[in-house]
């Protein structure tokens, strides 16, 4: 196992180095990860986490470019239906430390179970929203916060269970957000069409939290073995600078993978390209994801997690200039959504591992 030394070196976790004013003693035998064993459940929840949690959130593009395309809520403007989706990212974030603090208090599954009530009472008052004040209060507020309590105490999970391919299991439980994305990108444009806005809400709200509340009957941290400190925020992390270029990247990375992720069902919109095939485009850009983070784990592991996401990001960077923005076909618009949702949010499969490997529940939680 590694951890992100004073420089930002990768140190091994058990080496008697100082971090922030504490030292770290060699680990016990006995608290070394057993990579494998019951640490697969962990896959498979952690993966059905993802899948329900950010894959739903993925698909919100088919709902932008549904509101932008209709007049469901008359005196909404399109910036506000984008502040209700970034209120997804944003909510789920800024949770964080308040999660943290609860996951300590209680325990894993307790703020995970209050996420699914929080979440599926989201899209339950969604369903009945007639004002754009009640879209923000229920699918940007209600939805983020409980997207947070369940995602949040799930981060450090797999670090805990696995340590020679840690990446790569973290890249096989993030693809859960693109299969998620996937499916929820075809469904939700369909029930629209054949049902309505409002039922689709509701039919969401039953799937997600009956398979949010699976997963989490499933999650078992191995806090009592190793335990790891939990900080609700520690802000002498911040006066670290690499710890603040850590910050920077996930920041500019992030603004990035939102305004991609959520941006292109309606550029196949301005094309003229029907609704089905604008969709469509939100689920390629999907099956990209699902397909690309567990290989960028593999990556990961063999080539070092900063090398992997620093190429990446910027390969993603120069892709949109050289592909994107020329597109003017179906086509077109399908290969740079495989390609980019490959790799799009890079972030999310290096920075677990990577902070991890010290001690993934503080730093994560605690910083991002």
């Amino acid at each position: 196992m590694w951890r992100l030394g004073r420089r930002g070196q990768d140190l091994p976790v058990g080496s008697n180095t100082e971090l922030d004013g504490h030292s770290t003693q060699a680990n016990d035998p006995s608290q070394d990860p057993p990579d494998g064993g019951y640490g697969w459940v962990q896959v498979g929840a952690c993966f059905t986490v993802n899948c329900f949690t950010w894959g739903q959130v993925a698909s919100y593009g088919v709902y932008l470019s549904y509101y932008l395309s209709s007049n469901a809520f008359p005196e909404a403007r399109p910036l506000d239906y984008a502040f209700i989706g970034g209120f997804n990212f944003a909510l789920a974030m800024l949770a964080a430390p308040l999660v943290t603090v609860v996951a300590r208090k209680l325990g894993t599954r307790a703020p995970m179970a209050i996420g699914v009530v929080i979440q599926t009472a989201g899209f339950v008052s969604a369903s009945f929203a007639g004002r754009v004040w009640q879209l923000y209060l229920s699918q940007g507020l209600l939805i983020g916060v409980g997207l947070g309590f369940i995602y949040v105490p799930s981060i450090a999970i797999l670090s805990q269970w696995f340590s020679k391919k840690r990446s790569l299991v973290n890249g096989i439980s993030s693809a859960g957000s693109g299969i998620g994305g996937l499916i929820f990108s075809f469904a939700i444009e369909a029930m629209i069409r054949n049902i309505s806005l409002a039922w689709s809400f509701r039919i969401i709200a039953v799937i997600t939290g009956v398979m949010n509340l699976t997963a989490t009957m499933l999650i078992r941290n191995r806090n009592a073995i190793i335990r790891p400190p939990q900080l609700g925020f520690d802000t002498k992390l911040l006066r670290r600078p690499d710890v603040l270029l850590l910050l920077f990247w996930g920041f500019t990375s992030m603004l990035g993978y939102i305004t991609l992720l959520y941006s292109l069902p309606d550029f196949a919109d301005s094309l003229g390209l029907t609704k089905t095939q604008a969709a469509s485009i939100a689920a390629y850009l999907n099956l990209g994801t699902a397909i690309g983070r567990p290989l960028i784990g593999v990556a990961s592991d063999r080539f070092g997690r900063l090398e992997v996401a620093g190429l990446l990001t910027l390969f993603c960077g120069v892709t949109c200039f050289a592909i994107w923005i020329p597109a003017t076909s179906y086509g077109i618009l399908v290969f740079f959504a495989i390609l980019n949702g490959g790799i799009l949010g890079v972030f999310w499969m290096t920075i677990g591992p990577f902070l991890g490997g010290h001690c993934a529940q503080t730093t994560s939680a605690a910083v991002f």
